[in-house]
């Protein structure tokens, strides 16, 4: 008994001091906010993450021989569904999850140059009111957005409105009052970026036009065969009743994309091909999702998260933060917050992150706590579709997380970024190179990767916990060694954490200002905790990383 009083003595003794046992697990606060501004969103293709169900890989005999990558590879709704029950994003700090579309694809196979490809990647609509069953049913997808929802975790799905599927012998092309075919885009000026095909063989959407049409002639058809065409029409019949809106393709489609909200109760869209389509389509979108929205938590009280308004991402390909608000096409300025965005994919990070630390955070959080306050950019490093990513030999990935993970606004972690999944495969062409099966098997057998997943977690969590992470005002507190604050304030909540980088490994001194004499810290990378003493902490841990928050 002697013995096990003085042990408890002792360890009273070294919490005052500052030393504490260590615990990797960042327990997940339930009492803070959401703010989109700040959050963790996992993007993945469908088909390439995880295979929940293999008896849905083959549909449609789509069993033609691909190009490598450029053919259906198994992943579905059902199999990210497994994940999320798993823990795997909840370990990761995810708060949402943009999936690639799930829409009903093209039948056929189409060659753009690149070998012959199905629409595994989602972007070749052939039917927006259904589900590929390659991804899964519509079953499927409700016990997605349930169980993400249940986890804490909202869903994105991805918007095309700007085309269908290419035209094939299984596939034939919607009717001119509906989609042009020619000429291409050569994005010389606002028009000849928006009323143009974006290949040879990718009918473009007539969402510009004022003509009133019947739905296609083959997605009649089609609706016949299934089944189901009475009941799709009497929708569209009380939609246009309700609403007022004119026959014109692009409504049509606006309530297609709604009924997703309306049935699922999805969070989100990434709209896709944003400057192609005239910006007044986009703001009638969001005008109708707000409204599903607001029906759907009107409806299923017990179901909703919290009062975020629904969120809508733009991809306006090579949009850059610096330009602010302003997308130029030459001839012409848009903004598109202006239209419904609440945020902007930001395809400038990849360059700015080549840079310092501070002159990264810094410069991000003075542009958006100024011009871009109220609104946000989703920062990247790896994408589905950019042939230059910041580090395409995976020789950066610890400092991949580092700047992304703790950069000021939302961060985009792209399926693999957190396990090093390769992104130069042998004997790919084109974007297929970045579109690889997820690397499960790394993750379970393969020390490397398990340490850099680690970090990625302890990153994402911290990220998750703190919405002065990504949505916080950033200040430098010391150069050498390398540590900042960030401080948010909303409503009755405050947030205020300290983060240092680049440290010595052991015992080391580090500034913390901002926190009261005698605040007890959890530095949460490490697990210790430790004790502000003249504005300083003692830290021994055998990482260059801390991450500090007040002790609950």
């Amino acid at each position: 008994m002697k013995l096990q009083s003085k042990l408890i003595s002792l360890l009273m003794f070294l919490l005052v001091l500052g030393g504490c046992t260590t615990s990797d697990k960042q327990e997940k606060k339930s009492d803070v906010p959401f703010v989109w501004e700040g959050a963790n969103v996992y993007f993945l293709l469908t088909d390439r993450f995880n295979n929940g169900d293999q008896s849905n890989d083959i549909n449609f005999d789509r069993t033609q021989k691909t190009a490598k990558l450029r053919g259906f590879e198994g992943g579905d709704i059902k199999g990210v569904t497994q994940k999320i029950k798993e823990g795997y994003f909840n370990n990761l700090g995810i708060n949402a999850i943009w999936m690639t579309p799930i829409t009903e694809q093209i039948h056929g196979a189409v060659d753009e140059g690149t070998g012959a490809t199905y629409g595994f990647h989602g972007y070749w609509t052939k039917d927006w009111t259904a589900l590929d069953p390659n991804f899964g049913t519509k079953a499927d997808l409700a016990e997605l957005v349930e169980t993400a929802h249940a986890h804490g975790i909202r869903i994105l799905l991805d918007g095309v409105l700007n085309h269908t599927g290419p035209a094939t012998e299984s596939d034939p092309a919607w009717e001119e009052s509906w989609v042009r075919t020619c000429p291409t885009c050569d994005y010389t000026s606002y028009k000849t970026t928006i009323e143009c095909t974006l290949t040879n063989n990718l009918p473009d959407v007539k969402t510009e036009s004022t003509q009133e049409v019947d739905i296609p002639a083959e997605l009649a058809k089609k609706w016949k065969a299934e089944g189901r065409y009475d009941e799709e029409m009497a929708e569209l019949d009380a939609f246009f009743k309700r609403t007022g809106y004119p026959r014109t393709p692009r409504f049509y489609l606006i309530k297609w994309l709604c009924d997703y909200i309306t049935e699922f109760g999805i969070d989100g869209y990434r709209a896709d091909t944003v400057k192609h389509t005239e910006e007044s389509v986009w703001a009638d979108l969001k005008k109708e999702c707000e409204a599903a929205f607001r029906s759907w938590k009107q409806a299923h009280p017990e179901k909703v998260l919290d009062d975020n308004d629904f969120y809508l991402v733009g991809e306006v390909y090579n949009f850059n933060i610096s330009a602010a608000k302003a997308f130029d096409f030459g001839d012409k300025q848009v903004n598109y917050y202006d239209y419904g965005f609440n945020s902007m994919i930001n395809f400038e990070f990849k360059y700015n992150a080549t840079t310092s630390y501070e002159d990264l955070f810094s410069r991000y959080s003075t542009i958006l706590n100024e011009e871009l306050k109220t609104v946000g950019v989703l920062n990247y490093l790896t994408s589905h579709d950019d042939g230059s990513p910041f580090d395409s030999s995976r020789s950066k990935t610890y400092e991949t997380a580092t700047k992304l993970l703790l950069c000021p606004g939302t961060s985009q972690v792209y399926y693999g970024d957190e396990s090093a999944r390769s992104l130069e495969i042998e004997g790919t062409v084109g974007d297929a190179t970045l579109r690889s099966f997820m690397n499960w098997e790394d993750i379970a057998k393969d020390a490397k990767t398990q340490a850099l997943l680690k970090h990625w977690q302890k990153l994402g969590q911290f990220r998750r916990n703190h919405p002065a992470v990504g949505a916080g005002v950033h200040q430098m507190i010391s150069e050498k060694p390398y540590v900042f604050s960030r401080s948010f304030a909303q409503e009755n909540y405050q947030d205020y954490v300290v983060v240092a980088l680049d440290l010595e490994k052991g015992k080391k001194e580090i500034p913390v200002s901002g926190f009261e004499e005698g605040t007890q810290l959890r530095d949460a990378y490490s697990g210790k905790t430790v004790k502000v003493l003249d504005s300083k902490v003692s830290l021994d841990s055998d990482f260059s990383v801390a991450l500090f928050e007040k002790m609950d």
